[in-house]
């Protein structure tokens, strides 16, 4: 059931321009105030929306007598409304088949559907929607007439809202009045309908007679005064609903109720002429309003008639027959309507029976049609069979199989199927042979690569043991500088001692001369360009070869799955023709590492997924027109982008020499960026960045990429003067390694070690010449794709790979030395994605985003507290200089 309470905040929709409502109505003179009526509020479901969209959302409506408006709203507490229903011309309707408590509201030429919440709740709503539409067209019909025939003089208010306070006033004064004088005055019409058995008539009906028109009369008027609302406003008036048949019956037209009124008006002695004047008038107001009040009129009605069928025959037998004979003719009477009834019950029968038929014969014919449209059918299909059996029957005889000759059609027919089973079968034993030939080999070549990967698994591992040998004799000759007595027992003598008992341990073992395996000798280069070996120093020499072995033993040692290569051949096979997009099934292929043969195409699609808009926005021709006005024009960037060309990447072999083909491509990126943005420049650090995206990315791709990195990725005053956003990182770094690895943090603040004097390089040039170049590579190929978050991740990682060993350091120096070169001895990549990815989680960027922001301000304020302490300390020192110099002149002077 809706609620009908008064809603707390719904005055406060009223604005100060609103007329008053029935709350603030003020009572007539004379009568006790009026009780405030209850509001008629709740929550109803409307239907929203256009096309697709339309769904029922759920609205608190409030009905508004002053305008008789059904406003609705989004919640109770909102103060604006979504709209309104107009209900002082509106028609309600339902459709039982309808969802359950649907109902519509037909206003202003617009349907609105509302859904209560049960049936129960829909009638409650029907009924006092139809009760204040009743209302507010009586009380401004009423007020209307009232104004005409008695119109009342006073004070006429000149404030909006005090004239209009009186102005309902009067209409709800004038309408109760309105009100009694109809009920009187259809109880009096009722009494002269029947006869009013007084004095005056002169009539001689019995007093039992009276008796029961007295009683009549009385219930009449009772019944008028449940259409009356009393005085108490929360007594509410409920709907009737008649059928079309009793509709009929109680809606006389106007002429005939305007005739029988006449009549009975002759027939009525003169009374009281107040009261009779006063009812006729109201008579006359009556059948000029008749629309507003046919409920009314239909209660007359059928009192009238009821009472002149009585009338008619009480009349003649009350003198002469008894009370017996009176209830004998009222039960003949009720006997006679039923037999109509009944008449009319048979006669609708009969009709509907007739109706029936004529569907039955409009059956028949239908099925008649249709079985000669079937009998034509069969009679076609027959036709058909006929003619086919015809032929097939001429067929035969034209060449039978058993005297037909070897070159007749179907012979040959069947030869050649004989010939096709045959070749079937063969072609079904050589695929068989073929398909165990196929599993055979391929046994085959797992055979022989298992094999192969043993032999190089053993290779590398007597490689490394030859490795440290010669360390050991590299460490035998060092010792072997300073002279010793021949007597005394040192640390070389060990280390000779030693060796003997490693080569006569190798001599005991023996090997066949034909199985001796020479290692090869070990490239310059990685596949990246990178120097493995260096060139000076053997000792640091020894060190990279051992890295280089073990990283190649890392490499042969991971488990026999499905191969990284296999898994992006895959991808781009279901993703051909189709551009790409960003998916959990790239991103995790992309943290597993792109194969070297795909890293160029790749690099350059996440370049464009970035600033695919940016591109579009400048004109074609546009890194060439920068590189020009660059060469052509003079730019202060150039002479410090030409000290830094040769100082870039110089363990690169791209880099090495000026008149390497990657200094002319890093001078041209370089050149063009510092024209597009001039407030940058140029920054050491830049140059690194351009260097590793021309490794696999031509010198247009490259700079865009510079300019997805500067741009997009890195926050704003990162590679400028000030290096302002490196500073926010770094700061931002330290709250997340005293979140992520508490334990490590503390260690650095009790030893008083500031890391991101190390840390630093790290976000500003992304891990260059930090780790080895497959992890190096692996963070580029994150990085490129998911931006700058990847470098706290993969930072992070780092100090976790090894925060075991860093713990056990015990001072300050050591714990620094440990730091400068300890990336460099992670080799194995797979571990540290796993501890960056899946460690470090959760890692969300908008905390990342919030940190920067507030470190933002801490660094600009003391940034600008340095620029005062140092304008200071300038000014400071002009003052003494020129104090200074009028001493000496004084003692010049002297």
């Amino acid at each position: 059931m809706p609620q009908v309470t008064e809603m707390p905040g719904v005055e406060d929709r009223r604005g100060s321009h609103d007329p008053p409502t029935e709350d603030h109505m003020t009572s007539s003179p004379g009568e006790p105030p009026r009780e405030s009526p209850a509001r008629l509020c709740g929550h109803l479901a409307k239907l929203c929306g256009k096309g697709p969209l339309r769904s029922f959302k759920n609205r608190w409506f409030v009905f508004d007598p002053r305008r008789c408006h059904l406003y609705y709203f989004k919640s109770p507490q909102d103060t604006q409304p979504l709209g309104h229903i107009d209900i002082g011309d509106a028609s309600f309707s339902y459709d039982l088949e309808a969802d359950e408590g649907q109902f519509e509201i037909h206003s202003s030429g617009r349907v609105s559907i509302l859904r209560a919440s049960s049936r129960q709740a829909m009638t409650f709503w029907l009924q006092e929607l139809q009760q204040k539409r009743w209302e507010y067209c009586n009380s401004r019909a009423v007020g209307k007439r009232d104004s005409l025939v008695s119109p009342t003089p006073g004070h006429i208010p000149t404030g909006l809202v005090a004239k209009e306070s009186s102005e309902i006033t009067n209409v709800a004064f004038m309408t109760d009045s309105a009100e009694r004088a109809r009920i009187h005055f259809a109880a009096d019409m009722c009494l002269g309908a029947l006869g009013d058995p007084t004095p005056d008539h002169g009539s001689s009906q019995s007093g039992a007679v009276q008796d029961l028109f007295r009683q009549w009369s009385n219930d009449l008027r009772n019944s008028m005064q449940i259409l009356r609302p009393g005085k108490n406003s929360n007594e509410l008036r409920k709907s009737v609903f008649y059928t079309n048949e009793e509709w009929e019956l109680l809606n006389p037209t106007p002429k005939e109720l305007e005739e029988s009124l006449l009549h009975e008006e002759r027939r009525r002695p003169p009374m009281d002429g107040g009261k009779w004047n006063a009812g006729r008038t109201f008579g006359i107001w009556h059948l000029n309003d008749y629309s507003h009040l046919k409920e009314l009129v239909k209660l007359l009605q059928q009192s009238l008639k009821s009472s002149h069928y009585d009338k008619y025959f009480a009349m003649p037998f009350t003198d002469e027959l008894s009370k017996d004979c009176f209830h004998l003719l009222q039960q003949k009477d009720d006997h006679i309507r039923e037999l109509n009834l009944l008449l009319e019950k048979k006669t609708l029968e009969t009709d509907s029976l007739h109706q029936e038929i004529e569907e039955l014969k409009c059956s028949v014919v239908q099925m008649k049609e249709q079985l000669s449209m079937m009998m034509e059918t069969i009679q076609a299909k027959d036709e058909v069979i006929m003619r086919l059996s015809k032929q097939i029957s001429d067929y035969e005889e034209s060449s039978p199989l058993s005297g037909s000759s070897s070159d007749s059609p179907i012979q040959k027919d069947l030869e050649e199927l004989n010939r096709l089973r045959d070749s079937l079968q063969g072609y079904k034993a050589q695929n068989k042979f073929l398909n165990k030939e196929i599993l055979e080999l391929s046994a085959l070549r797992r055979s022989t690569e298992r094999k192969e990967q043993e032999l190089e698994a053993k290779y590398y591992n007597l490689e490394a043991k030859l490795c440290q040998i010669e360390s050991k004799y590299l460490v035998l000759l060092q010792e072997m500088k300073t002279p010793v007595c021949v007597d005394s027992q040192g640390p070389a003598q060990e280390v000779v001692n030693q060796l003997l008992e490693d080569a006569l341990k190798v001599e005991t073992v023996e090997h066949p001369e034909h199985t001796y395996i020479r290692p090869h000798t070990m490239s310059k280069y990685d596949i990246y360009g990178f120097q493995i070996l260096p060139e000076d120093d053997d000792e640091e020499k020894l060190v990279a070869k051992v890295r280089a072995l073990d990283l190649k033993s890392l490499s042969l040692s991971e488990s026999q799955e499905i191969s990284t290569v296999v898994k992006w051949e895959n991808y781009f096979a279901s993703t051909v023709n189709r551009e790409m997009i960003r998916s959990p099934e790239l991103k995790s292929l992309v943290r597993n590492g792109i194969p070297h043969q795909h890293r160029s195409k790749m690099w350059k699609m996440f370049v464009n997924l970035h600033i695919k808009k940016l591109k579009e926005e400048t004109a074609p021709g546009y890194f060439q027109s920068l590189l020009q006005n660059a060469l052509e024009k003079q730019n202060p960037a150039s002479k410090q982008i030409e000290l830094d060309l040769m100082r870039t990447l110089p363990n690169n072999k791209h880099y090495t020499s000026p008149t390497a083909e990657g200094i002319q491509k890093l001078r041209n990126v370089l050149l063009a960026y510092s024209w597009r943005n001039p407030d940058i420049g140029y920054c050491q650090g830049l140059n690194r960045l351009a260097a590793i995206a021309l490794l696999y990315l031509d010198q247009e791709d490259a700079f865009w990429c510079l300019v997805t990195i500067v741009e997009v990725f890195m926050p704003r005053d990162y590679y400028t003067k000030t290096l302002l956003g490196s500073q926010v990182d770094q700061r931002v770094f330290k709250d997340l390694m005293s979140e992520k690895l508490p334990r490590l943090n503390a260690h650095f603040e009790q030893h008083k070690v500031d890391y991101t004097l190390i840390t630093f390089n790290w976000f500003l040039v992304v891990f260059v010449d930090s780790v080895v170049s497959d992890i190096f590579f692996r963070i580029w190929d994150t990085f490129l794709y998911e931006g700058s978050k990847v470098i706290f991740r993969f930072a992070l990682g780092l100090f976790k790979y090894k925060e075991e060993e860093i713990l056990k350091l015990r001072d300050s120096t050591s714990i620094f030395k440990y730091l400068r070169y300890f990336s460099r001895t992670i080799l194995d990549a797979r571990k540290l994605s796993n501890v960056a990815f899946v460690d470090m989680n959760p890692f969300p960027l908008r905390q990342i985003r919030n940190r920067r922001t507030y470190h933002l301000e801490k660094v600009r304020l003391e940034l600008s507290e340095l620029d005062a302490i140092r304008a200071d300390f300038i000014r400071e020192r002009e003052t003494n200089t020129e104090r200074r110099d009028l001493i000496s002149d004084d003692d010049e002077d002297s």
